[in-house]
Parts: C-alpha cells; sequence; structure tokens
C-alpha cells in the first residue's frame, strides 16, 4: 500500500485540536497541527457553544495542515455526542445548547411522562444519562421544531458547512436515543411520540464512506488543491477512540476511554438490554463496523480540571496540575473516603472542591483538608467507579476480563493509572494517548486505501500496538509509594 497523510479535525468537550496522520501498512503517525480551546458561553438564557468560533478553528487548523501537506488525502471528523443545531434552510437557528446547561432537567420529566425510561432502554439501548439528545429536543418549543428543517449532531454540522451535505453518522446517531437497536433507520414511531418531527432526522452514513468534497468558498480558503473528500469516520469520539485501542483480544480486554468523561466498558459483537444491565448504568453505542461499546460514563478528568480552574479563580494565578499530582501521589490512599464521582452535583461548572466538601459533610464523613488531598480523593474515587464499572461490565456479559486498556488524556495520570490497576486488581495498559485522533485516522486510511480496505478492526489495533508507545501498571498494594 502507498503511504498516505490525512486530515483527522478531533473536537472535544474542552479542546480540540486538527493533526496529520501518515499510515501505511507498517506505519501510523500523528504530528500536531492545532490546538484550540473550546470554551461555552453563558448568555441569559443559557449555556452554549460558540460554535461558529470553534468552526472558525477547524479552518484555521485544516489550512494549517494542508500548507504542510499539499497531497493530503482526505478530511474526517469527530466531536462529542448529544449535542446539535437545528437548521431551516442553510442556516443556523442559534448556537448550540451545551449538554452540560441545566435545561436538559426539564426534557426528562417530559420524555418520561410519555414513556418510562424501561422502555426507552429496550429500544434505544441507552443508559440513562439527562442529557441525552432526545431529551434535549423535548426542551424545544414547538414553534422551533416546526421552523426546522435538520438537526445536525455537532461533527454533522461541521461536515455539513465543509461539504453542503447534510447526513448524520450512525456511531453518533446511536447516543441521541432516537436510534433502535440495529437498525439503520431512524426510530420514527419513537420520535412521532416524542412530538419531534420526522423530517428533523437526515440520512444515515456509515464510518469508511465519503460524505462529500470540500466545497466552494471552503474549499479556497484552506487551500486545498483539486478534490479533496471528506471521509465519515467514527464520528463520536468515543468511537474513534475504541477503533485505535491496542486490544488485539477483546474477548479478554475492557477499555477506558478518559478525558472529560471515563467511558468505561468492553466492545461486544451484540447489545445487552438487559433490566440489570439497565439498573447498572451501561449503555449500548454504536461501534464502528457494527461492533457495539456496551459502556458505563463516568464523570471523569472533568473533575480535576474543574477544580484546577477555581483554585486558579480563588489565587488568580496558574495552577500546575503536575505539581498537585506529585503531591497527591505521597498522601495514603485511605486519607478519605472514596466519593461518588457519579453524583449529579458534579456536572455542572462551578466550584468543584466546595461542592466534594459539602458531600463528604453531608455524609458526616472528614472531607479533603488540602489541594493535595481533594486532587487524591479525585484520583481514588475516579479509580474506585473505573474498577467498578469493569467488574460489572464484567458480571453482566460474563467475561473474563485479563487487561485493562486505558487510553486519552487520562493515560499520562501514572497515579490514576497506577490507582485503577490498584483497585481493579487487573494490570492497565496505558496509551496511546491520541487514540480518537488515531481512530479517526486510521477509518480514513481504510477508506482511501492506505491499508487494506478488508482491513478488520483486529488488524488496525495491530498496527497501533505495534506504532504507538504503551506502559503496563501491575496491580500493587494500596500503600505502596507511586513514582513516574
Amino acid at each position: 500500500m502507498i503511504a498516505a497523510s490525512v486530515v483527522a479535525v478531533d473536537l472535544g468537550a474542552t479542546s480540540g485540536r486538527v493533526v496529520l496522520g501518515h499510515v501505511d501498512t507498517n506505519r501510523l503517525g500523528l504530528d500536531l497541527v492545532h490546538r484550540f480551546a473550546n470554551t461555552p458561553v453563558p448568555v441569559w438564557d443559557g449555556l452554549r457553544w460558540n460554535i461558529l468560533g470553534l468552526y472558525g478553528e477547524v479552518l484555521t487548523g485544516i489550512r494549517d495542515a494542508l500548507s504542510r501537506e499539499p497531497g493530503a488525502r482526505s478530511i474526517g471528523v469527530d466531536s462529542w455526542a448529544v449535542d446539535y443545531a437545528l437548521i431551516r434552510g442553510d442556516r443556523v437557528l442559534g448556537n448550540p445548547f451545551h449538554y452540560r446547561d441545566t435545561r436538559t432537567a426539564r426534557g426528562v420529566d417530559r420524555v418520561h411522562a410519555r414513556i418510562p425510561h424501561s422502555e426507552l432502554y429496550r429500544r434505544n439501548g441507552l443508559q440513562y444519562l439527562p442529557f441525552t439528545t432526545a431529551y434535549q429536543l423535548a426542551t424545544e418549543p414547538q414553534e422551533m421544531l416546526g421552523l426546522a428543517d435538520r438537526m445536525l449532531l455537532i461533527p454533522d454540522l461541521i461536515g455539513y458547512w465543509l461539504t453542503g451535505r447534510q447526513r448524520a453518522e450512525i456511531t453518533n446517531a446511536s447516543t441521541t436515543g432516537l436510534l433502535p437497536l440495529g437498525a439503520d433507520e431512524w426510530d420514527r414511531d419513537l420520535l412521532e411520540r416524542l412530538g419531534i418531527p420526522t423530517h428533523l432526522t437526515p440520512p444515515l452514513i456509515a464510518p469508511g464512506e465519503t460524505l462529500g468534497a470540500l466545497a466552494g468558498d471552503t474549499a479556497a480558503h484552506v487551500g486545498a488543491t483539486g478534490e479533496l473528500p471528506v471521509v465519515a469516520v467514527g464520528s463520536h469520539d468515543t468511537a474513534s477512540a475504541v477503533v485505535a485501542i491496542p486490544m488485539t483480544d477483546p474477548a479478554t480486554a475492557a477499555y477506558i476511554s478518559c478525558g472529560t468523561w471515563g467511558l468505561v466498558g468492553l466492545e461486544l459483537e451484540r447489545p445487552v438490554v438487559t433490566d440489570t444491565a439497565r439498573e447498572a448504568g451501561f449503555t449500548n453505542e454504536r461501534g464502528v463496523d457494527g461492533r457495539t461499546r456496551f459502556l458505563h460514563n463516568v464523570m471523569g478528568l472533568w473533575l480535576l480540571s474543574e477544580s484546577v480552574r477555581q483554585w486558579e479563580r480563588e489565587s488568580g494565578r496558574q495552577v500546575q496540575l503536575s505539581e498537585l499530582l506529585a503531591c497527591a501521589a505521597l498522601v495514603p490512599a485511605d486519607r478519605t473516603a472514596v466519593f461518588d464521582v457519579d453524583d449529579p452535583a458534579f456536572a455542572a461548572p462551578g466550584d468543584i472542591p466546595a461542592r466534594i466538601a459539602a458531600w463528604y459533610a453531608d455524609r458526616d464523613l472528614p472531607a479533603p483538608a488540602s489541594r493535595p488531598e481533594f486532587v487524591r480523593a479525585i484520583i481514588e474515587s475516579l479509580a474506585d467507579a473505573f474498577a467498578r464499572g469493569i467488574a460489572a461490565a464484567a458480571d453482566l456479559t460474563g467475561r473474563t476480563v485479563a487487561t485493562i486498556h486505558l487510553v486519552g488524556g487520562g493515560s499520562l495520570n501514572t497515579l490514576l493509572c497506577q490507582r485503577t490497576a490498584g483497585r481493579a486488581g487487573i494490570p492497565v495498559i496505558a496509551g496511546p494517548v491520541e487514540a480518537t485522533a488515531l481512530g479517526n485516522v486510521l477509518i480514513q486510511a481504510r477508506a482511501i486505501g492506505a491499508v487494506p480496505a478488508d482491513a478488520d478492526l483486529e488488524s488496525l489495533r495491530g498496527l497501533v500496538a505495534a506504532t504507538q508507545p504503551q506502559r503496563q501498571y501491575l496491580p500493587q498494594p494500596q500503600h505502596a509509594r507511586l513514582t513516574s
């Protein structure tokens, strides 16, 4: 196969990046081109995304990537899930709401008044999360839904602006609550029961299919020479991340994709929609090549990053997380009890340390007394949630987990990786850090023929395992001193 370069746009809930991926049958590498913050904007009616600002950064990154590598063969876009824009004609009807906006609670009540979650779970396989797209749409005024021609999730909106084509990539569509399990068509009966116009849902597209070529002024603006296709990848960032997890034997491996959120689970051939799975908070999301991502959402590194932001607001100066983590590693693991990282009190932006202290106070438990103790409590609580999630996934599926793969930004957190191994009693393999971008690149590479078109996920993961750095963490006694 001929070596090829592609452009991967990876949009996270707190930051985004554009990278060049270089790949053939024996090579896989990334070059970071452009990194930028993704900061929501509070306005009078709630918390919204600065979507045009975000798109401007995407264009800057694509332009810089093509300047470095004019021969890049394609572009792929992934992002966080559930949030959307309403479109009328070619216009966006307002900036999209942020999933952490408090309006979502109204949608839950409206949906469950018509259809209980137990029935929804049998239809769509999704765990209860109050910001799921179906709940968000239920908060929209009927006149707004009546005005709109389409609903586009964030990566689909970016793809539309790049190509002029409106499609819904299927891995992300599966997170909306509006796609039936195992089906390739929207759940029109559910849409009608919820009062959501069926014409809002665009045609579906699968990872590896071509959305279209860069169109009109966009192509000229980024300096594209000739036709440059935009390829649908696993546009849900976790779907792309799971593609690049180096688990060559998925039947004995669990994964944690750890960034703002921690997605903890297994890759399955088919969904699990038992009442026990629903009560345990497990979701069944569509993966690339028809796989199922059977996982549980954990609050993730949001707790650390938002705590750091609070301490910076209080002190008026920058706080170095690396220094806090080094100090936290010296705090005994049992200094404070673990807290429930999934408590809804921690979902909204703001003073997370104060909310953690209040959680302990409400239960007559001693709260952390210093910043390193807060960090250690967060790490221990996340590791505990990760370990419990993996144990539950194994119990629900009858699998034996021999290895935990931890990818994403959390794989750089030595303390978190070691404590996850310790609490789970299972070795943790950390890395790659940029799993989402790598998965994005690999699906593009397969689509354009840079790797064999019939390469299965295990083959793609073998390339990741052979080319990307990883580090193993073995279970240790909880009082063992941790070193980086």
